[in-house]
């Protein structure tokens, strides 16, 4: 059968943190959707099936009405804007969001970089002592800033929590304890309350599949 081109279908990886964002959203909206697996440790993202939809050769990448969004937090922003779910109650709280999106990209992909290093691949030492501050200190900065606070952006659940937590959730396999920032361990918690929310390994499947929630 053609597939539904207003079906929203993600391409991901069950080890990958920048799949398990728009997994998270899509699974918090409640949410149809399809699941389409590529499989980095065969090295699927690099064949020219795969690079037709995504030219950079990496995870995830979103298809819905005929467009292909690559890069997770752009992802999230389309989702937003698209779907109504989660993008800030004003214009200020928006924008705001969308800053946070752009700052995880700089700050807390260091955080998935030690765990990167500390799961999948070896390196010097001298690797780990650069990177392994630069994600305590952006753990550091979101802990901060949720102090006296439910969420990052206005007073609910935004594409900012969702980019953040997205990438953090992995920071044990990293060797960094959650236990350390008790702003963020919180915030954690209630994040996990909500309905339709599930930690990567128990969302992100390893093989193609429908998501159908409301069925």
């Amino acid at each position: 059968m053609t597939p539904d081109p207003a079906r929203l279908t993600l391409f991901g990886s069950f080890t990958s943190s920048s799949s398990y964002k728009p997994m998270l959203y899509l699974a918090l909206a409640r949410l149809p959707f399809s699941f389409r697996t590529v499989n980095l440790k065969h090295g699927v993202q690099k064949q020219p099936e795969y690079l037709a939809i995504n030219r950079y050769g990496q995870v995830p990448a979103l298809r819905h009405n005929g467009l292909t969004i690559v890069q997770s937090n752009v992802i999230l922003d389309y989702l937003a804007r698209t779907t109504g779910h989660f993008a800030g109650a004003t214009e200020q709280d928006r924008w705001r969001a969308r800053e946070w999106l752009s700052w995880e990209a700089d700050n807390i992909t260091n955080v998935a970089k030690v765990r990167h290093y500390s799961r999948f691949r070896q390196v010097d030492a001298a690797v780990m002592d650069y990177f392994r501050p630069l994600a305590l200190a952006a753990v550091g900065f979101v802990d901060q800033a949720l102090q006296g606070r439910q969420w990052l952006v206005g007073d609910a659940l935004s594409i900012a929590d969702i980019g953040c937590w997205g990438r953090m959730v992995f920071m044990a396999e990293g060797g960094l304890d959650i236990a350390a920032w008790p702003n963020v361990q919180a915030w954690s918690h209630r994040l996990a309350a909500l309905p339709g929310f599930a930690l990567p390994y128990d969302l992100i499947p390893s093989k193609d599949r429908e998501f159908d929630p409301c069925a």
